[in-house]
């Protein structure tokens, strides 16, 4: 009989490219798609004047779109994007091999600074971006209550 040294890690490399193995085989993509919606991605930005919001909405149009802002100073940016099925190209007994692309109804809200205007913005939506530009007012100046000396 001979002696075999104990190495307690010694099979802890085989796991692991076993568990990077089976992560690398995981579809992402069909778990967090599966929902079915689409989620536009969005940058903000802001420079001494604005706060802007631009959002890629690629594939939607102008009147499937609703921009507004609630009681709770909240911009809400909501819209559609409908999957478009033209007949003429539909083929009888046609399958999807894949589908990555996303349709439904979206939502994205924002809560705003108080030091931004909300009688004042002003958006525009063009080739699939649409751009919210929020104009900033000048912080209240604290009052000075001069007080008399008796």
């Amino acid at each position: 009989m001979s002696l075999v040294k104990f190495e307690p890690f010694r099979n802890l490399n085989q796991l692991s490219r076993r568990m990077n193995s089976m992560m690398n085989e995981f579809d992402t993509d069909a778990v967090f798609n599966s929902r079915n919606c689409f989620n536009p991605t969005v940058d903000v930005h802001e420079d001494e004047k604005n706060i802007t919001i631009e959002a890629e909405i690629p594939g939607v149009k102008k009147e499937d779109i609703k921009v507004s802002i609630n009681d709770e100073n909240v911009l809400v940016l909501k819209g559609t994007k409908n999957r478009e099925s033209k007949t003429e190209d539909t083929k009888e007994g046609a399958t999807y091999l894949r589908v990555e692309r996303s349709f439904g109804e979206f939502t994205r809200s924002f809560v705003l600074p108080d030091n931004v205007n909300t009688d004042s913005i002003d958006a525009e939506f063009k080739d699939g971006l649409l751009k919210v530009v929020l104009v900033k007012k000048e912080p209240a100046r604290p009052k000075e209550l001069e007080v008399s000396i008796k």
